[in-house]
């Protein structure tokens, strides 16, 4: 998995296995629309440029829209959107690197973030990876799945989306 990252960008925090695959868009049989979050702690004070993810599969081309946002782990509740990008995904992105440019946000070390991945009118599979609850993926954040617009969401500390926090450097 190579990333087209800008040069003058590196990653935060990353998490780059890909051993599976999460759905995120309008499921076209079940009639249902998926969301996908990712929560993680800044390791570091920046800021952020663009957040990667990979996608294994574009099944249905669309724009797919990624939301950032504070994160209180105790409560396990996200916070309003900092900010906001979207990227019109075609079935050439299959098996890349998709950049969701959120200029100027600042992160500050040690709090919890987390980016919202969602779509209307398409269907793509986004890397991820999926370990156990004794040997999680990615043990400084939970990814989460949002159903039919359930504000709430569900988090599983054994799968991680694979992503890239980019910072300007």
């Amino acid at each position: 998995m190579k990333a087209n990252t800008p040069h003058s960008l590196h990653p935060m925090v990353e998490q780059i296995t890909n051993n599976t695959t999460g759905w995120i868009g309008h499921h076209p049989i079940e009639n249902n629309d998926i969301a996908r979050g990712q929560t993680f702690i800044a390791a570091s004070e920046g800021d952020v440029e663009a957040i990667e993810v990979y996608s294994n599969i574009v099944s249905q081309p669309g724009n797919v829209m990624m939301t950032i946002h504070s994160f209180d782990p105790q409560q396990n509740s996200w916070g309003p959107a900092l900010g906001s990008s979207s990227v019109d995904v075609k079935k050439a992105d299959s098996g890349k690197w998709i950049a969701f440019n959120i200029p100027s946000i600042h992160l500050a070390k040690g709090k919890s973030y987390g980016f919202r991945l969602e779509s209307h009118d398409s269907y793509i599979g986004v890397g991820e990876a999926a370990g156990s609850a004794k040997h999680p993926p990615f043990n400084t954040g939970q990814e989460w799945q949002f159903i039919n617009n359930n504000k709430t969401g569900d988090a599983y500390s054994y799968f991680s989306l694979a992503f890239k926090v980019g910072v300007r450097s």
